[in-house]
């Protein structure tokens, strides 16, 4: 009776008052620890069904490969979903569609179905020169007459030239660009030996007096000034006569008018890239960059074309360190297996989301090539957290009963970073996200995440009870053969005994027997020998229901010691621990809680924040899709080529009055000319204006009038025939004269080298003084699909993710995480998001959807690496802070350290790839690895020395509620196996 009484007292520790939000936290963690014992006894007891099961599921969901599909409409991945200028988008196209222009179209405004684009430059000397010019006729005329034959077999075939397909004017002749007409006229006055009509930039007169805007169509301008610079902008055909020309772009519309049509205008654009780079051969004096319609989708695509070999490299590097960091010098206890299991569980996870997705008929895009490394990190955290668990359970334990340890010593854990994934990721996803690109990122990496965790709760768990009855069958981890026993082993060579080299050898002879071995196999213990193992526990101090299976929770305090598990057996052979696992434990621990390192870790902490800082003042939007193809495609060509030449001009903004308007109104006039001052503009009001003026009558008259002369004079001249594709009538009544119900003007800023920043700037201006004005007009340009409300729509679930994860730290913290470690745990992501952008910004990466989506993840793999070490920090109570740092170093460091090596090592051949959208990827994912072992393995290590949790909390006096571990130890003869508890 008297020896029970310290296990009473420590019993009755328990009936103490205590806080109701910490009893709280201890019931709930008493509960899952239970549920999830539980769950690793049942997955050990049926291990062949949990590994066959994920392995048959994967092959049945991935046979439905057949339904896959990429998707086709990247304005819709990467544009805001729901924004101002889409709306504005289709009522232009409602107003004036592309197929109701008769006279002209401007490249950079009306964006059809299907074109043709190509820019030609040259080597040396202008396009406008003779034989420039005289060869670029001759292309444009072996485009025009160029065949396409659809379907390219059969009697049923037919071919389709430009003609066929060209969008037709009034007289029923194909549309083409202004510029081919004035060179055409060029061409014939020096033929006739007559004057060379006079080029006007950027607005020219034509021969039949009509004015034509070239500014997108003749590039890299020098005029006739003194300084040999074109002058400022011209007005009309006021502007500067040009000299030379470096560069010249045309554009070609198809039309595609149901599902034959389209697929006809789909070969023209193959055969018409075919047909310039045909020509590009012939002429090397010239350069050809062209673009279609489907350019940029084949482009942003190919970079996952271009990935597959990096890929397959990366899966291969990431095997090859898996298995070192799984393997010991101990081959009975080395597990290199696992490695290569842990990767194989990711792919089949990966392949049964990829299967999902194709039974429900989703689409796939190069986005998803970071949806790999999401589950890479993760699932590889919780692979090695589960093997470095596993090594610290008693070997004298079934197999069972170690799998339901290591489940209810990490499972918590993995759960909770789930969740924080989960979190992240479904937030992102949620109709809240107005951008497409992430939010179907989101969703597939979540239910990729999902699936990844059930796989290593069963697959995983189940290869994890294989290798632990080898080791119990004292077989050698690599080559599952029996290891000889150490009489025959002294007898083989060097290599040989190296190569089977295992601790139990060395134990054999000492009083202290082996535990894990199964004595039934040639290694039979002393029967008569009673092992009494006792140590304390500074978690199980805090934490009484933390050890209760397979632990019974009574330890005394007198002799502290961090190990939650058996640690004796590592303490007296070193040398055969995990090479990681020594250095941290030797090393590293001692040498990072150093007093002298501590101040230069701060240092290197504040040096962190101020880089970040700096890079978080310069975040730029990267609105610009071509930023989101592989290099040297078409469209990065195309798009260098006009940024090189064509960036003097904004693309042609369209000013659309779609309201009726007084337009005889003398203030109505002078307000849309005052809008429309300082602009290079294509006006019909201002040209009917001047009109008036010049046969000398009013230009304020009465509607009818005004209207009636507008008809009936103004668009029946030559010149001004073309303006009738810009102005709408409404008929009003019998007798009466229609009324203008819209119309539209054409507008063109100068710019400089930050084009779509000025752009952007300038659609702001334009659309806050639409709400003042007395005329409701809107502004559209193609691109500002791209810009408008772009950096919203893409910074906003990062935000919203990052509030999520904040809030549910918070909400946990109330029940199940200690309130320190919440606190912690979110200054630690906050810190790692803040070095992210700002470390990707000073590195060249512009905020665009890719880098968001790495950042989103970027959430998730912090709180991997870092929640383990706070959680381990925070559970130990009684004992100094720099002790329970190197615990948490060894237990919880090391695992996240062997994630973080084997995810570097897979981010290694994905720089290798020339993409701009995976070397984004490459980017943001280097610099989220590195911030987050910086925080893990040095910043937290050492901040967690000097501030909270205090451990003084929760220790008790030596002889006050003092408690025991007493260990079950097994003792075995000839004859039957006996289970005798030892007093202490």
């Amino acid at each position: 009776m008297l020896g029970s009484a310290p296990g009473l007292s420590g019993r009755w520790e328990r009936l103490e008052p205590r806080p109701r939000a910490r009893m709280l936290r201890q019931v709930l963690h008493a509960g899952l620890r239970t549920s999830f014992h539980a769950l690793g006894r049942f997955v050990a007891s049926h291990p062949v069904f949990f590994a066959s099961a994920p392995v048959l599921l994967s092959i049945l969901l991935g046979a439905s490969f057949s339904r896959y599909r990429v998707e086709e409409d990247v304005e819709s991945l990467l544009a805001p979903k729901h924004s101002l200028a889409k709306i504005e988008g289709n009522l232009v196209d409602s107003l004036f569609p592309v197929n109701r222009s008769k006279h002209a179209l401007y490249s950079d405004l009306q964006t059809p179905g299907r074109y043709g684009r190509v820019i030609v430059t040259t080597r040396k000397g202008s396009v406008l020169d003779p034989v420039h010019l005289d060869t670029i006729l001759k292309l444009h005329r072996r485009i025009y007459q160029m065949q396409v034959t659809v379907p390219a077999t059969g009697f049923n075939s037919f071919n389709y030239s430009f003609s066929y397909l060209c969008l037709p004017d009034d007289k029923n002749v194909c549309i083409i660009d202004d510029i081919i007409r004035a060179m055409e006229e060029i061409q014939s006055a020096r033929t006739t030996n007559r004057s060379v009509p006079i080029l006007r930039y950027p607005i020219t007169q034509l021969a039949d007096g009509r004015q034509a805007y070239i500014g997108h169509q003749l590039g890299g301008v020098q005029g006739w000034g003194p300084s040999g610079a074109v002058r400022g902008p011209g007005t009309g055909a006021r502007g500067e006569g040009v000299r030379s020309a470096r560069a010249l772009q045309l554009t070609y519309y198809l039309q595609a008018r149901g599902g034959l049509m389209d697929r006809v205008a789909s070969q023209w654009e193959k055969a018409f890239c075919a047909e310039l780079q045909h020509f590009a051969a012939l002429h090397p004096k010239l350069g050809l960059y062209p673009s279609t319609s489907s350019s940029l989708r084949t482009d942003f695509q190919f970079s996952s074309v271009l990935a597959r070999r990096p890929l397959l490299a990366s899966l291969g590097a990431c095997s090859v360190l898996a298995v070192l960091c799984c393997s010991m010098r101990d081959c009975v206890r080395s597990k290199p297996w696992l490695g290569l299991l842990a990767l194989l569980s990711i792919t089949l996870s990966g392949l049964t989301a990829a299967g999902i997705l194709n039974l429900t008929g989703a689409t796939y895009n190069s986005t998803y090539l970071g949806i790999p490394f999401v589950m890479l990190g993760h699932g590889l955290f919780g692979s090695f957290e589960m093997l470095s668990s596993w090594r610290r359970t008693r070997e004298d334990q079934h197999v069972k009963e170690r799998v339901a340890s290591v489940f209810e010593d990490v499972m918590l854990r993995f759960s909770g970073s789930t969740m924080l994934h989960l979190m992240t990721l479904g937030l992102a996803a949620s109709p809240l996200t107005n951008m497409e690109a992430v939010r179907l990122f989101c969703r597939t990496a979540a239910l990729a995440v999902t699936i990844s965790y059930v796989y290593t709760l069963s697959f995983y768990s189940s290869c994890l009870v294989f290798t632990g009855y080898l080791e119990t069958g004292y077989r050698h981890g690599c080559f599952c053969r029996r290891v000889p026993k150490p009489d025959r082993l002294d007898s083989k060579p060097a290599w040989y005994r190296c190569l089977m080299y295992t601790r139990y050898q060395d134990e054999t002879q000492t009083t202290n027997p082996p535990h894990g071995v199964d004595h039934g196999h040639g290694h039979t213990a002393n029967p008569n020998l009673t092992h009494t193992h006792v140590h304390t526990h500074p978690h199980t101090a805090n934490n009484p229901t933390a050890h209760e299976h397979g632990h019974v929770a009574n330890s005394t305090h007198a002799h502290p010691h961090p190990h939650t598990h058996s640690t004796a057996n590592t303490d007296l052979h070193p040398q055969d621990s995990h090479l990681l696992l020594g250095c941290v434990r030797r090393c590293y621990g001692d040498w990072i809680t150093n007093t002298y390192v501590k101040p230069f870790v701060v240092l290197l902490y504040l040096v962190y924040i101020s880089f970040g800082l700096m890079g978080f003042l310069q975040v730029t939007q990267g609105s610009d899709p071509s930023a989101l193809v592989a290099m040297d495609t078409a469209t990065v060509l195309y798009t260098r080529a006009q940024q090189r030449y064509f960036s003097s001009y904004s693309p042609v903004i369209g000013f659309y009055i779609y309201e009726s308007a007084p337009y005889w109104n003398a203030s109505v006039q002078r307000d849309l000319l005052e809008y429309a001052k300082g602009f290079q503009r294509i006006s019909w009001l201002e040209a009917y204006l001047n009109f008036l003026s010049d046969r000398n009558q009013s230009t304020s008259q009465p509607r009818e009038n005004f209207t009636r002369t507008l008809r009936q004079s103004f668009l029946r001249e030559p010149q001004f025939a073309h303006f009738a594709d810009d102005i709408i009538f409404a008929e009003r009544g019998q007798g009466e004269e229609p009324d203008v119900a819209a119309s539209r003007i054409f507008l063109v800023a100068k710019t400089t080298e930050n084009k779509r920043e000025e752009m952007s700037v300038l659609l702001d201006t334009l659309r806050r003084l639409s709400l003042t004005s007395r005329v409701r007009f809107l502004i559209f340009n193609p691109s500002f699909v791209y810009l408008d409300r772009y950096a919203a729509a893409v910074s906003s679930p990062l935000r919203h993710s990052l509030l999520a994860v904040l809030f549910l730290l918070g909400l946990s913290s109330l029940a199940v995480v200690e309130p320190l470690v919440s606190v912690w745990l979110g200054l630690t992501l906050l810190s790692v998001q803040f070095g992210v952008l700002g470390f990707m910004t000073l590195w060249g990466v512009e905020l665009d959807c890719m880098s968001v989506l790495c950042l989103i993840s970027a959430l998730g793999h912090s709180a991997d690496c870092s929640g383990p070490l706070l959680c381990g920090f925070a559970s130990g109570r009684g004992d100094s802070r720099t002790r329970w740092v190197r615990v948490a170093l060894e237990r919880h460091g090391v695992p996240s350290l062997q994630t973080l090596i084997c995810y570097s090592a897979a981010l290694v051949p994905v720089g290798s790839v020339r993409s701009n959208l995976t070397r984004t990827l490459f980017r943001c994912l280097t610099l989220t690895a590195g911030c987050s072992a910086l925080h893990t393995l040095a910043f937290l290590p050492t901040l967690l020395t000097f501030l909270p949790p205090s451990k003084s909390r929760g220790h008790r006096p030596e002889g006050e509620g003092q408690r025991q571990e007493v260990e079950c130890v097994e003792m075995n003869d000839s004859t039957r196996v006996v289970d005798q508890i030892t007093t202490v």
